[in-house]
């Protein structure tokens, strides 16, 4: 599985979905994340909380979860998240993720319905919604 950074966001807010996350991460062996998406993460907390600090503690947490950190984007992810990116004009780390998932041929773990209802009725890969 992929995780977009909205669903790890839930995760760790305990919002709703984080059962969903929380399930996946303990089903699969290899759950991977773009390193992109964990600076929409570290981001969101540092907006949150208003402490620049806020971000270290974030990624602290992170690593000492089940998730593999993708922290290159190899040419195949690269090209893809281009055309994603322009094809349905979504965030940039969003066409990451999604790439990502394309390459490992994995679902992708996510609740941004309004970026990726329209990929996934195009068939482009498969989606574990958490909400």
């Amino acid at each position: 599985m992929v995780l977009d950074a909205c669903a790890l966001i839930a995760f760790l807010n305990d919002e709703p979905g984080a059962d969903v996350v929380a399930a996946a991460l303990q089903a699969v062996p290899v759950v991977e994340m773009a390193a992109i998406n964990l600076l929409e993460i570290a981001y969101d907390a540092v907006r949150r909380s208003g402490q620049p600090d806020s971000a270290r503690d974030v990624l602290e947490t992170v690593r000492h979860l089940s998730i593999s950190i993708r922290r290159d984007i190899d040419d195949d992810v690269l090209e893809m998240a281009a055309h994603f990116k322009a094809r349905f004009r979504i965030s940039l780390a969003d066409s990451v993720a999604l790439a990502v998932a394309v390459v490992c041929d994995a679902p992708l773990v996510t609740c941004d319905h309004h970026e990726f209802d329209a990929i996934e009725a195009a068939g482009i890969t498969r989606f574990l919604w958490i909400r």
